[in-house]
Order: structure tokens, then C-alpha cells, then sequence
């Protein structure tokens, strides 16, 4: 049994990340500045709710721990993403700086930071028929947005800790992690988490609004292959980022005819051209993540959609309960 801290463990990932090595027999500490509480049973130890901005914390949560997944950030799809950009760099660069430093003083075994797609060049991402992308692809540096920019700061972070101070540190850069128990509204989903949800939401016959034109392509990685690779990267001898994602393109267009069909419903897809799409086409390459590492995912794309659909359907049909059984917090967006 090792000690193990996973920040970030309220989100999407964290808390997955952290069922995992929880029943695996580990002492698991979840620590984040709030809880989604998504899954419902026991999947920590420890569950604190505290400010990872704060020096003090980052000491406080990381004394008595072997390993670190640091995960906290603030973050969210694509929409806060390109509206928001001094609060994401401010934030997460005051918690990846404290938690590294942390780290060494409390003599921390091995450290992994989640990195994201977002660091690689906007122009090797200007086709939608895009090749995949390879770790040394993200110099020279062109991310197409700030949290991209920070993510790649703190790698290079990372490894002057490695250097100077010999922590023992592991980077993953996460592409398009989707699935379950996991922020399905108010602006921070990802595109499959926010299909799914308009998808649930909207009557049959009806139509969805896509952003962009449809035809902009991802690769999408099921929450449970993430959570495996991202284990199996922390295990293993290799100290330089690999992606931690899918080699399977598809377009937003399709990703919407996937869940329209799951749903059974007879829908048709509008589009708002004026709404943020991000870079034009992303796909990860994992010839090294495979060599170095062992991992592949292993959950097919319609497998993993039908999940996701499937909880946030119900999700969204108690929240349309709630509504009607509250009809005076009908608009709760507006309330202070």
C-alpha cells in the first residue's frame, strides 16, 4: 500500500484516477477547491476540500505522501477555455509552482503532472485531415491558447525541478478524456459530455446546435483507458510527456450522429458558425506511449459514448424533475 495524493480528485478525471487506486488497496487523499460528487460511493481515504493556490496547503496535503497525480487546474471545454485566460494562467500557475515545491521539500517519491493537447503548435492543426500528433511536435511552440501556454510552461517546470532537485517526475498530455461522472453543464464540459447533454435535452423530433461547421476532427479517450495509462505512465521508467489519448479521428459531425443515434431520437443538426471550435484538426500519435510505456486504449468510441450518454440522459431527466417539483428555481443561473 503506498500513500498517494491526487489533486484535482473533485473533477472528472481526479476522481476517477482516484476510485482506481483507491480499490487497488492504496491510502488515497482526494484534495480540490470543490467536489462535483459525480460518484456517489466511497473512492478516497481522505477527502479535502482546500485551495491549492495557497503555499501552505500545497505543504500541508502533500507531508506523509510517496506519490503525487497532480490534476488540479482550473480548466474547462472550449468555450472557457478561449474567453478565459488571466485566471487560468494566474491559478494554475500559483498551484503547479506551490505543489512542485511541496514536493521536494516533503521528499514526494514520484510526481506526475497532467499535462493537455492544448501545448501542441497551432499550425501543425489547421487540417481537419490532421496527422497524429507526436511528443517532440510541440516545438516550436505555437499553442493556440493560454491554458495550452501554461500547460507547456509547467512541463519545462517540471523538468528543471527534475534537474535541479532530482525529483522523480512523470508528465501525461490527456487528449479529449471523455466519459461518466463527469461535468456534463454550465459552460466547463467537453464537446462529447456537452453533445450528450443537448442530445438528452432536446425533444424528438427537435434539432442541436453544433459550434463551428461540423467538419473540424478530435480523437477521443474514454475515461477508464485514461485512468489505466495514466497509472501505467506513473509506474513506469519513463520521465519524458506521452500522450495519453486515441489514434482514431473522427469529426464533430460524426461525434454528433454517434450519440444522436444512441439516443434513439430523430434529430437534425444546426450549426453556429460564430461559436469557438479551436484549432481545425487534432489526433494524438501513440507509437510512443506504446514503445515506452505498453499502453493502448482499449474502449471503443461508440462503447464509451453509450455509457456517457446514457448517465448524463439520466442526469438530465432528474434535473428536469427537480425543476418541476422546484418550479421556483427554474432559472438558477440568474440567482446571486
Amino acid at each position: 500500500m503506498e500513500r498517494i495524493l491526487v489533486t484535482g480528485g473533485g473533477g472528472f478525471i481526479g476522481s476517477h484516477l482516484a476510485r482506481h487506486l483507491y480499490l487497488q488497496g492504496n491510502f488515497v487523499r482526494a484534495v480540490d477547491v470543490k467536489f462535483d460528487d459525480y460518484i456517489e460511493e466511497d473512492y478516497c481515504n481522505e477527502k479535502l476540500e482546500m485551495d491549492l493556490r495557497i503555499r501552505d496547503n500545497c505543504l500541508a496535503v502533500t507531508e506523509g505522501i510517496d506519490k503525487v497525480y497532480n490534476l488540479a487546474a482550473n480548466m474547462g471545454g472550449i468555450g472557457f477555455i478561449t474567453e478565459v485566460g488571466a485566471e487560468v494562467m494566474h491559478d494554475n500557475i500559483l498551484i503547479n509552482t506551490h505543489m512542485l515545491e511541496a514536493s521536494r521539500q516533503n521528499k514526494v517519491k514520484r510526481y506526475l503532472f497532467s499535462s493537455s493537447a492544448c501545448t501542441y503548435p497551432t499550425y501543425r492543426q489547421t487540417d481537419p485531415n490532421v496527422k497524429g500528433l507526436k511528443e517532440e511536435d510541440a516545438y516550436p511552440a505555437d499553442p493556440d491558447n493560454f491554458y495550452g501556454w501554461e500547460k507547456l510552461f509547467t512541463e519545462k517546470m517540471c523538468e528543471a525541478y527534475q534537474r535541479d532537485h532530482g525529483l522523480d517526475v512523470r508528465i501525461v498530455r490527456y487528449h479529449n478524456v471523455y466519459g461518466p461522472e463527469g461535468t456534463y453543464k454550465g459552460g466547463r464540459e467537453k464537446s462529447p459530455a456537452a453533445l450528450c447533454r443537448k442530445v438528452a435535452e432536446t425533444q424528438n423530433p427537435g434539432a442541436i446546435t453544433i459550434w463551428g461547421d461540423g467538419k473540424q476532427t478530435r480523437s477521443y479517450c474514454y475515461i477508464d483507458d485514461a485512468v489505466i495509462g495514466t497509472v501505467m505512465v506513473m509506474e513506469s521508467d519513463y520521465d519524458k510527456p506521452v500522450n495519453i489519448g486515441s489514434d482514431r479521428l473522427v469529426t464533430i459531425d460524426e461525434l454528433a450522429d454517434m450519440i444522436i443515434k444512441i439516443s434513439g431520437k430523430h434529430l437534425t443538426k444546426k450549426y453556429d458558425l460564430k461559436a469557438p471550435q479551436g484549432v481545425r484538426g487534432r489526433n494524438a500519435d501513440l507509437t510512443l506511449v506504446r514503445k515506452k510505456i505498453g499502453w493502448q486504449p482499449k474502449v471503443r468510441l461508440e462503447q464509451g459514448l453509450e455509457k456517457t450518454y446514457n448517465w448524463i440522459e439520466t442526469k438530465v431527466n432528474e434535473d428536469r424533475e427537480s425543476l418541476t417539483e422546484f418550479p421556483e428555481i427554474e432559472h438558477p443561473a440568474k440567482l446571486d
